[in-house]
């Protein structure tokens, strides 16, 4: 196992790969509880909800969710050996589900993310995605980690109400500017002790974080009983607890039912919408898990340690076939594309450096299939603290941006700010191409800019055009 995997030789040991795949798969064992919470109460513009039914289905929406994270995930670590998981992509998911179903049944929405999944498949075996790869210069790839870690820092504020939209302000602090909820409470303290473990180096730091604000979580609702942030009767309740209530649940093993595999319908979206807005859909989903793809490698690659001088990993062409592959798996088992996931930092953050932990995260998906009431006890406030420690540590390699060279510091602040500001790593990526080329023809410097990165920036403009492109052919 250890030469099969490269343990000692990437400085490793089994025990922390063990601690890395079990780090990852807590901070995202939420996509198995949120995916099915946004494209299984969605319905599709036929009424239906995903599985065909009229009233929505989350455990068969989970069931296949935790399955394909499971089954490419290891694939993952067996193919490309690195610490990289895969699951539903969100932000995808959420345009998948009121972008695209909406103008079609859920197999044609699905269908569209197969032939998303077959074209980037194609571009990676052409050398096309691995070329372009190392066409982007290295500062850019840099620029690139520290926007992600920004990026996951952010989501860790927001998923635990710690930061949230205000009255009269963009965000605010807590509820009304103030931290006044039991749940906020556990999530500051949760954040407070993991990151003074991860200052003393203390093994397994994100791990004991997750599990004990966990537990702690659970103590705090059973005495206080904050409920969840939204009641029954779908009424806010901002001190309630964000995606799961910490209780343990009544039943603990459930048996999987995987009957969505194989529902969607590969050519059935361009027969209920133009030619050029289903192609527009296409590549849209394109562009954003490409390019989501590519900064979710280097940034969390870098913080692993893999990233070679000249901004490339190992097995590079591996990792982008199997995250491809993902894309295509996600929309043949109906559960919107799958891919890399940024969360794969926090077991980078526990110390995994090889393939060893992404089968650990996938195995543990796998059985989540049948333990899903389990999975289903950590809330946001108990994960979030390690996507902010993990933010923090990814932050760190800004010191490698040269920032008083302008031609690169701009479009590296451009990349760096839009992606938590945006809430997209996509659109981050293309502020950054974008201006690095027209800074650089400004310059008159056109000629330094590979080929290749000139095919990516006019792919950007294209894909920041798209709105205005839908107007002008009359699509919507």
């Amino acid at each position: 196992m250890d030469r099969f995997f490269r343990i000692s030789e990437r400085g490793s040991t089994v025990a922390q790969e063990i601690r890395g795949g079990l780090a990852t798969f807590f901070t995202m064992a939420y996509i198995v509880v949120l995916n099915p919470l946004i494209i299984g109460t969605a319905q599709d513009a036929d009424g239906q909800y995903l599985g065909d039914g009229s009233q929505p289905n989350l455990a068969l929406v989970a069931s296949a969710t935790a399955l394909v994270a499971g089954v490419l995930t290891i694939l993952m670590g067996l193919v490309a050996n690195v610490p990289f998981a895969i699951a539903a992509g969100l932000g995808l998911n959420a345009f998948l589900a009121y972008g695209i179903a909406t103008q079609m049944s859920w197999e044609d929405a699905m269908g569209l993310i197969v032939l998303e999944g077959i074209v980037i498949t194609i571009l990676v075996l052409t050398g096309f995605r691995t070329a372009v790869f190392r066409a982007i210069p290295a500062e850019l790839k840099t620029a690139i980690s520290v926007g992600i870690g920004l990026f996951i820092a952010l989501i860790g504020f927001v998923d635990a109400g710690f930061v949230r939209s205000g009255s009269g302000v963009p965000v605010e602090l807590g509820i009304g500017g103030a931290l006044t909820s039991w749940p906020m409470l556990v999530f500051v303290i949760g954040l407070l002790v993991t990151a003074a473990l991860v200052a003393r180096r203390a093994r397994g730091a994100i791990l004991i974080g997750i599990i004990g604000t966990t537990i702690l979580a659970i103590i705090v609702e059973a005495i206080v009983g904050a409920g969840e942030a939204q009641t029954a009767d779908g009424q806010p309740n901002p001190g309630g607890w964000r995606l799961n209530v910490p209780r343990l649940p009544d039943d603990i093993v459930s048996l999987p039912d995987f009957s969505l595999l194989g529902q969607f319908s590969l050519f059935g979206a361009f027969g209920k919408v133009s030619m050029i807005f289903a192609v527009l859909l296409v590549f849209t989903l394109l562009i954003t898990d490409f390019f989501d793809t590519m900064g979710t490698i280097v940034g969390v690659g870098r913080q692993a340690g893999l990233v070679r001088p000249d901004g490339t990993l190992p097995k590079t062409r591996e990792i982008l076939l199997v995250d491809s592959v993902a894309a295509m798996a996600g929309g043949a088992a109906s559960v919107s594309s799958n891919t890399t996931y940024v969360e794969s930092a926090a077991g980078v953050g526990e110390g995994a450096r090889t393939g060893l932990a992404s089968v650990v995260t996938g195995v543990l998906f796998l059985l989540a299939t049948f333990f899903s009431p389990l999975v289903s006890i950590v809330p946001h406030e108990a994960a979030a603290p390690a996507l902010v420690v993990v933010g923090f540590l990814m932050m760190t390699s800004i010191k490698d941006i040269d920032f008083g060279d302008y031609e690169i510091a701009i479009p590296a602040f451009f990349t760096i700010v839009l992606m938590p500001f945006t809430y997209s790593i996509a659109n981050g990526i293309g502020a950054g191409f974008v201006s690095y080329a027209l800074i650089k023809v400004i310059k008159g410097k056109a000629r330094e800019i590979h080929p290749l990165l000139w095919i990516v920036v006019v792919l950007f403009v294209l894909y920041f055009a798209r709105g205005a492109i839908e107007i002008v052919f009359g699509v919507s």
